[in-house]
C-alpha cells in the first residue's frame, strides 16, 4: 500500500501564524505516526543528524469552510490519520487552558487553521488531490 502525508494550511493565515500551524501539525504528526521518523544520520565528519520524515510532505492551501469540511471528510475515514489545528488551539495559553476551550466548544463552532493526514496515497489523493500547494495560489 502506497502511503502519502500532506498538510493542508487556510490560505488566508499571515506568514508567522501559517508557519506556526504547520508547525505544531509537523510535531503532533510525527508522534501520532512514529515510523514517519527514520533513525539518526551520520554525515562524512561522524556529527549525528536527525533523522526527518521519510515520505514527501507536501503543504496544500485551501479556504477555511473547505477545511472544516475536509477534516469532516477525513475523520469519517478508515485507515487515516487525521491531526487538526483550530483557531481555539491557536488562541490557548496552555494545553489546559485548550482542553478547556475545545471542551466547550461545539464541533461546528471551530474553525480550522490546519489539518495534516496520513494514510492510503489513493484515500488521500481523493480528498486534496485537486488542491494548490501553499504559495502557489491566491490566498482563499
Amino acid at each position: 500500500m502506497d502511503i502519502k502525508c500532506v498538510m493542508v494550511l487556510a490560505g488566508d493565515l499571515p506568514p508567522g501564524l501559517a508557519v506556526n500551524a504547520a508547525g505544531v501539525l509537523a510535531v503532533t504528526l510525527g508522534h501520532r505516526v512514529p515510523q514517519l521518523l527514520p533513525p539518526d544520520a551520520l554525515d562524512a565528519s561522524g556529527e549525528v543528524h536527525a533523522g526527518l520524515i521519510n515520505v514527501p510532505l507536501p503543504i496544500l492551501v485551501l479556504g477555511r469552510d473547505g477545511l472544516k469540511e475536509l477534516r469532516q471528510r477525513a475523520a469519517r475515514q478508515d485507515g487515516l490519520t487525521v491531526v487538526d489545528f483550530s483557531d481555539v488551539a491557536q488562541h490557548a495559553r496552555t494545553y489546559e487552558g485548550y482542553i478547556a476551550a475545545l471542551a466547550g466548544t461545539p464541533a461546528e463552532a471551530l474553525n480550522y487553521l490546519g489539518v495534516a493526514l496520513h494514510g492510503p496515497k489513493k484515500a488521500i489523493n481523493k480528498l486534496v488531490g485537486h488542491l494548490p500547494l501553499y504559495g502557489r495560489a491566491a490566498p482563499a
